[in-house]
């Protein structure tokens, strides 16, 4: 339930115009725009969503921070190359996710609630989505001083870069850096060649 709901927030329509003197809501802006503009005529098959959502989401999402934040502590210990590595396969991994989420999605409605406000160092965008069968929830963006996106939040608390650590955390126990790797690369490619539900 709680991806679904984040799902939701992935469909959006557009922001109102005055925020968009606001950089990190016009970050949202944009990301929202081109969701919506990708399930507009059908959602079409997986691989035609990740062609059309990839490049907003490499420039909207900041990829090294959520994934130095999802590893926590033991990101220090992996080499330059084992770094690399691990950020590109969550890169990949990020933009199929989403993808497969953006299928679900269509039909909900999106106001932004608050232009942003601050969050520690970072920018909160706060959202408001409301479901076709009327389910309704908050979705917030963390958007850091690149104006880049570091994490997404579920009713104020509930955050995506937290359940990527939950899902990372026993790969990571059992095998390190390599085992991270691997299992990114394989949970990639499962939904990759996963059949459409009918």
């Amino acid at each position: 339930m709680r991806r679904f709901l984040v799902a939701l927030a992935l469909a959006a329509a557009a922001v109102p115009a005055s925020a968009a003197d606001d950089p990190a809501v016009a970050v949202v802006d944009g990301l929202y725009a081109r969701f919506d503009a990708t399930v507009k005529n059908g959602a079409g098959t997986l691989k035609d969503r990740v062609d059309a959502v990839g490049p907003t989401l490499e420039r909207s999402f900041d990829y090294p921070a959520m994934v130095r934040l999802a590893i926590g502590a033991k990101w220090a210990d992996f080499t330059p190359e084992q770094q690399g590595a691990i950020t590109e396969a969550f890169r990949r991994n990020f933009v199929v996710t989403y993808a497969n989420r953006l299928a679900r999605a269509a039909g909900a409605k999106f106001e932004v609630t608050r232009k942003s406000e601050p969050s520690g160092s970072n920018q909160r965008v706060l959202t408001h989505v409301t479901t076709p069968d009327g389910d309704d929830s908050q979705i917030d963006f963390v958007v850091n001083a690149d104006n880049r996106i570091q994490d997404v939040l579920l009713n104020g608390n509930v955050s995506e870069v937290a359940g990527q650590r939950a899902t990372l955390g026993p790969p990571l126990k059992a095998g390190g850096a390599d085992g991270v790797l691997k299992f990114l690369r394989q949970r990639t490619d499962g939904m990759l060649t996963a059949k459409p539900a009918p």
